[in-house]
């Protein structure tokens, strides 16, 4: 197995050298690393440009997750390509889990993301590790449904389960689907090539536009324990950055109507996820945690983002028609990246 591991970073430089440092301790010499930074202010490109163990460092200049997936992947070599944040140093066994699932034959292989301190469930604390493919499901946890959903859906707070420690696995219009973490993800190069990279319209949620995709275009997807990867965020006290409610809808009627159509359930599940947020801010007035400008203020975005989302991704849908779904992938344009540092 050939692997790159295309490393995103953000104004974040300290984080970064632990994920670097891990990297070179826990996988091959062989392993390509491409440090995809920006637009960052705080020294990263110096740092890196130091580091022997970096073989290409790509400045951009947009803060998008999927363009500097993009461009990391437009550069990588190997044969299977992992996308790891910079926050997040790889677990030792992290490496292993990515060259078994390679053994097994699987297409995309994903793992948890967990903070400093947390504990990381093994499979035998589970029934087994989740494996989706074309048609079908076997989940890691026994509370899963054998149902099938008869309308799209998602998970009411579309950003609730991002960098999951638990596989996450739902049956979407007949499509058996498990989310991945965008953060540490590891996908053979011929998926990449078939989905066209990742939908750079999306500002959030290219990962789960992505899974609905791989899923569509029959691939398989496998969620291992062993592929895990820990920050330090939260370890001081930290907290997570205020959710953007706005582009959150837009992102989750975007791919809903991309993937599946403009059709009425789509609009439901987006209305019907709307309104149970829009309760539970209610509810956060009265206890005094949000003010009913700020509530309203949100509800306001939520309805025009996701008005936005749903005709641009019915747009998408038409704009199209193969099962690739990816108007706006790898292949649309070619100048993301100012300035590229290559060592090969």
């Amino acid at each position: 197995m050939e692997l790159s591991v295309v490393v995103s970073t953000l104004n974040d430089r300290e984080q970064l050298l632990s994920c670097l440092d891990a990297l070179a301790e826990h996988t091959p010499a062989t392993t390509e690393v491409i440090v995809v930074n920006g637009p960052s202010s705080d020294g990263t490109t110096g740092v890196v440009r130091d580091r022997p163990d970096v073989d290409v460092l790509v400045e951009i200049s947009e803060r998008n997750a999927n363009v500097s997936r993009n461009v990391g992947f437009s550069v990588a070599t190997g044969d299977v390509i992992a996308f790891l944040d910079g926050s997040y140093a790889v677990e030792p066994t992290w490496h292993q889990a990515i060259e078994q699932a390679r053994a097994d034959g699987t297409d995309v292989v994903t793992g948890p993301a967990v903070t400093a301190g947390e504990p990381i469930q093994s499979p035998d604390e589970t029934d087994a590790d989740t494996t989706t493919a074309a048609g079908a499901a076997s989940t890691a946890t026994p509370s899963s449904s054998p149902s099938t959903p008869s309308t799209p859906s998602e998970p009411s707070h579309p950003a609730a389960i991002d960098g999951p420690a638990q596989p996450h696995t739902k049956t979407i219009a007949g499509r058996s689907i498990t989310l991945i973490n965008g953060d540490n993800v590891a996908l053979d190069r011929t998926v990449l090539d078939a989905l066209d990279g990742f939908d750079e319209y999306l500002e959030t949620g290219g990962d789960r536009d992505c899974a609905h995709r791989i899923a569509g275009l029959g691939f398989d997807t496998n969620w291992r324990h062993q592929m895990a990867v820990r920050t330090e965020l939260g370890a001081d006290g930290g907290t997570m950055t205020e959710l953007d409610w706005g582009t959150t809808y837009r992102a989750l009627s975007y791919r809903l109507a991309k993937n599946y159509g403009p059709r009425p359930t789509v609009v439901a599940r987006t209305v019907g996820s709307a309104l149970r947020d829009g309760f539970s801010g209610a509810r956060r007035i009265v206890s005094g945690e949000v003010t009913p400008t700020g509530w309203l203020s949100d509800g306001t975005d939520v309805v025009q983002n996701a008005a936005r989302g749903f005709v641009d991704g019915t747009r998408a849908r038409y704009g199209d028609r193969t099962a690739q779904r990816n108007p706006n992938g790898i292949s649309v344009r070619h100048d993301r990246a100012v300035r590229v540092y290559d060592r090969r």
